[in-house]
């Protein structure tokens, strides 16, 4: 074990936190890592501290208390507990530099999307990889799908869902979603030529980006996937419907680099189809 950093997990008590809180217990319980389960006490518009500040922070502490009597009798662990304050996704990201793992419930779909707002900000200035668990049935599930496009990210995505996938035993199926152009709708603009060119040239990506796998992890079963009908997003998600975890990149190499969370990482977060880890590059990969 590289590190005895913690597992931390956030929470609201809402279903998805509920079941981002167990999945974070059994992993950290398969890991032999502490876990620590977070709640953030939200007092970026307390000017001065109102007296019924302390009846929010008394509510929090019992939360907490909540969440982790929970686990008794379900998962072999105890955990701690911390009650924070400050902007729900500004605290998260900042505690997770304390932490190997930082999970989070995909959110309640409120502001119109699938992921709340909080949670996507908590994957987008974490330091460490960062778990997004919904309330998906996870019962029956195999099978670890990473996203690659030729980055640095996509690298370190691959590593990450390799380590997970030999660990636990599944298969890995490595998806990369590529934009060729079409023979039939470009005729005239691109020959067909060219575009076979183009997917063969990205199919050496993808045998690159895996290359090197067998030696590190010769009994692990790996699947490569080139999609030129669907966008990553589309591929990702039906390629990971059935699996049960999903790992992209914080980024790619599209061309806004200086984004803090990819398109892709941003789009898959936002039709989750099952746990989804988004990794980090100034991030030493370990045993988590």
């Amino acid at each position: 074990m590289t590190s005895r950093k913690p597992i931390a997990v956030g929470t609201d008590d809402s279903a998805q936190s509920q079941a981002a809180v167990l999945w974070a217990a059994r992993r950290a319980h398969r890991a032999g890592l502490p876990l620590v389960i977070l709640h953030v006490v939200d007092d970026r518009w307390v000017a001065e501290p109102y007296p019924w500040f302390g009846t929010l922070q008394k509510a929090g502490e019992e939360l907490l208390k909540t969440a982790a009597g929970r686990l008794e009798g379900t998962v072999p662990i105890t955990p701690d507990t911390e009650l924070l304050t400050g902007s729900v996704g500004g605290s998260l990201a900042k505690y997770s530099k304390k932490t190997s793992m930082m999970v989070i419930g995909s959110g309640s779909g409120h502001f119109g999307g699938a992921l709340a707002d909080r949670a996507l900000q908590v994957a987008t200035a974490a330091k460490v990889p960062v778990a997004v668990v919904g309330t998906q049935d996870l019962e029956g599930r195999t099978g670890v799908v990473v996203g690659v496009d030729g980055s640095a990210e996509a690298t370190q995505a691959v590593a990450f869902a390799a380590a997970e996938a030999d660990r636990e035993g599944d298969e890995l199926t490595v998806v990369y979603a590529v934009n060729a152009p079409n023979p039939i709708v470009d005729a005239g603009l691109t020959p067909g030529a060219l575009a076979e060119a183009i997917v063969d040239e990205e199919r050496v990506v993808l045998s690159e980006t895996v290359a090197g796998l067998k030696e590190d992890y010769p009994d692990l079963t790996v699947h490569q996937r080139l999609e030129t009908e669907r966008g990553a997003v589309d591929a990702l998600v039906q390629a990971a419907a059935g699996a049960r975890l999903l790992v992209v990149g914080s980024r790619g190499r599209g061309a806004f680099k200086r984004l803090l969370l990819g398109s892709t990482a941003h789009g898959v977060l936002r039709h989750l189809p099952c746990p989804t880890v988004i990794t980090r590059t100034d991030e030493t990969l370990s045993t988590i």
